[in-house]
């Protein structure tokens, strides 16, 4: 009998590779984010869509605080509309990430999720700036 593991059995490789590829066109990963914004590739506006009080006690240098709730056409009226977004949250077991992208897409922007979010940010070892 085969274990929950291999049950029910994986899809196809072409099955995987075309969804594997796909979550790349939505996700990117905190390793990417830092490296970037560390070697002066800003082709991204990152945002730290948790509230402000939270973000504020420690975010991501460079990360523009924007909590989800505040996201509307006026507030991004400044960048262009090709701009693409970078959303995090506090991590994993968080969904600020998804009501941000959800109103970035329903306002035509181009956007992609962090994966693991702050807590995700620390456990690679990066660190976080404080207004406190």
């Amino acid at each position: 009998m085969p274990s929950n593991v291999v049950r029910p059995q994986p899809a196809s490789s072409a099955e995987a590779l075309e969804y594997f590829q796909s979550l790349q066109r939505f996700e990117t990963d905190c390793w990417d984010v830092h490296y970037a914004m560390n070697n002066d590739l800003y082709d991204f506006i990152l945002l730290d869509v948790r509230g402000l009080e939270t973000a504020k006690r420690g975010y991501i240098e460079g990360a523009t605080l924007m909590p989800y709730t505040t996201i509307n056409q006026e507030r991004l009226a400044e960048y262009p509309k090709e701009t693409v977004f970078v959303v995090y949250c506090a991590g994993p077991h968080c969904n600020a990430t998804e009501k941000a992208a959800i109103k970035l897409a329903k306002l035509g922007r181009p956007v992609k999720k962090m994966i693991g979010g702050v807590t995700g940010w620390l456990d690679e070892g990066f660190e976080l700036k404080s207004d406190e």
